[in-house]
């Protein structure tokens, strides 16, 4: 997988990646990129990023939606049609910030088929969270779980939301769940899910 498609030099190189096994293409990330808006931005998908889109969907590459702005989010849903996913999403309904993705962006990745990978990053857990007032608002695993039931209500199953965590160093412990001292306490959402009433099967699905 890639995130932020700005590796790629134009659009007609995207094969040769392919060919590498590039399979999962976010095209933005933070900021302005070369094919779209990304976190923080008002920008939409730029003239090569919607060839880009096409090319992706002929080559059969899917589309991860994380980190578009609202502007190019509802664009690449126009330009491509094939399977999206948010490999890293939560929920503005829960922390209002552009960061996340609205009620209705979601919705629009479940008729899609998706999955959303539900972030175990602190502040877009739980709102209001700052390094600065971790130890007054703790966040837990509990907190993540709030996101991924948030996505299956919307979906009225569990077959849209999953777990992507994140956690890949760009931050340690200190911007983690409280709860979370080693990767294996991953497996806590499956207990917390069970004691709000989630059957074994749907668990399953989500873990």
């Amino acid at each position: 997988s890639m995130e932020s498609a700005d590796p790629i030099p134009q659009p007609e190189a995207l094969e040769a990646w392919h060919g590498m096994g590039v399979r999962l293409i976010g095209p933005a990330h933070y900021g302005p990129g070369r094919y779209a808006g990304g976190t923080a931005t008002e920008l939409g998908i730029s003239a090569i990023g919607k060839t880009l889109l096409k090319e992706m969907q002929r080559v059969g590459v899917i589309l991860d939606m994380t980190h578009f702005c609202d502007q190019a989010f509802w664009q690449a849903l126009e330009i491509y049609d094939g399977l999206v996913i948010a490999s890293h999403q939560n929920c503005r309904t829960l922390v209002p910030h552009q960061r996340q993705f609205d009620d209705a962006q979601i919705k629009a990745i479940i008729a899609r088929g998706g999955v959303l990978g539900a972030a175990f990053d602190n502040w877009m857990i739980r709102a209001g969270w700052t390094i600065r007032n971790r130890h007054e608002m703790p966040v837990t695993v509990a907190h993540v779980v709030d996101h991924i039931d948030h996505v299956c209500q919307l979906a009225g199953n569990a077959n849209h939301s999953g777990i992507g965590t994140d956690l890949d160093g760009g931050f340690g412990r200190e911007q983690s769940p409280g709860d979370l001292d080693t990767i294996i306490d991953v497996q806590k959402v499956a207990e917390i899910l069970a004691t709000r009433g989630y059957k074994e099967s749907d668990i399953a699905a989500i873990m």
